[in-house]
């Protein structure tokens, strides 16, 4: 009595918003069903060629009373996203997981350096990407990613705002059920997700997963120590986005405990 079915919701960003943690959560939920692995259909051209049946086929098998979701955090930022998801089911219901752009942007850097240690590369310090000629280097990758407003506004001429739910980022880290409570009943689904599934995983130093008789925490590469960054250079960062988090806080009709 199963079958593969296109995803009725999309965890569509933000890369190191909590993308994983927050699918990780919703799978606890007998009603959820995900993918494993991030897909990049809409985002990447050479599988949206592949077309609506290779991307069905990426889906798990779920039952007709299951949601199946997938997540791939590129497609927030990307210029197709907004337009091609419409085309496949303009009523979706999207989740939006976000956090402080500035925190983002070092977790952003973090894994990037991580990744380039592990493989034998040479790596660069925090300070000496972000500024340029003393001056903020607005054209890195991490900082545009972090412009949230700029890419909400793509994904607000397809989509009305009632069809995106914004996940708090940096609560879903700190006390997850009351932001999983809020996915639960924007996506009409019946509360099943409860306290006792999680516990505070102290050596790790956030919050680990309880269901089914298993225990489960994140990745190792999650939740990895940031660098400490100047002083200087985070007020800068903090100054560049206040403006951009403002305009974001009125599209949005909400505003967050952000720099």
């Amino acid at each position: 009595g199963t079958s593969r079915q296109i995803p009725q919701t999309i965890i569509i960003g933000v890369r190191k918003g909590g993308t994983r943690a927050l699918l990780e959560m919703l799978d606890i939920h007998p009603n959820i069903v995900v993918a494993a692995t991030e897909v990049h259909f809409f985002d990447w051209d050479e599988n949206y060629v592949k077309g609506i049946d290779w991307y069905r086929n990426l889906m798990p098998f779920s039952y007709g009373n299951q949601i199946t979701i997938e997540k791939t955090p590129g497609y927030f930022t990307s210029p197709q996203a907004p337009e091609r998801i419409h085309d496949m089911n303009s009523s979706i219901k999207l989740l939006l997981i976000l956090r402080d752009p500035t925190e983002r942007v070092i977790s952003d850097y973090t894994q990037v350096y991580y990744n380039r240690v592990e493989s034998h590369k040479p790596v660069q310090l925090f300070e000496d990407i972000v500024i340029k000629n003393g001056m903020l280097n607005t054209k890195y990758k991490a900082i545009q990613r972090s412009l949230y407003d700029v890419h909400m506004e793509k994904w607000l001429k397809h989509f009305s705002l009632d069809q995106i739910h914004i996940v708090d980022g940096n609560t879903l880290i700190k006390d997850p059920l009351p932001e999983l409570q809020k996915v639960e009943r924007f996506l009409n689904l019946p509360s099943r997700i409860m306290s006792s599934n999680f516990y505070f995983n102290q050596t790790k130093g956030f919050y680990c997963i309880r269901s089914d008789g298993r225990e489960r925490c994140l990745h190792e590469s999650k939740g990895r120590p940031h660098p400490l960054v100047n002083s200087t250079v985070l007020e800068q960062l903090y100054s560049y986005f206040r403006e951009h988090n403002a305009k974001f806080y009125r599209m949005v009709n909400h505003s967050f405990d952000w720099h």
